[in-house]
């Protein structure tokens, strides 16, 4: 409803400015949220499949848990490294831009 009401006094102001100056904020904040929304998809996607995998092994051999705990951080940590990159675009676009 804000977002309604201060759309309405921009349109009734006349100013092209302002209302060019609110499409910009509109823009960055809807890309800044796409970018981490969809970022934060793909890093739950593989973390869970890593450590679904890493699970059922450890449930077979069990002698071999230390070895596949290890390789199952190191495969999650460059999984969320592209959720990373994601946030740091985000904040880039909130941030940075002018």
């Amino acid at each position: 409803m804000a977002v309604e009401q201060v759309a309405q006094e921009i349109v009734k102001s006349g100013s092209e400015a302002a209302l060019g100056t609110g499409l910009y904020y509109l823009g960055k904040f809807v890309g800044a949220g796409l970018a981490m929304g969809i970022g934060a998809i793909g890093p739950g996607v593989g973390e869970g499949q890593v450590g679904a995998h890493a699970m059922d092994a450890m449930a077979r051999q069990p002698e071999m848990a230390g070895t596949l705990t290890t390789r199952m951080l190191l495969a999650m940590a460059v999984t969320e490294s592209t959720g990373l990159y994601s946030l740091v675009i985000a904040l880039l676009m909130l941030i940075v831009l002018p």
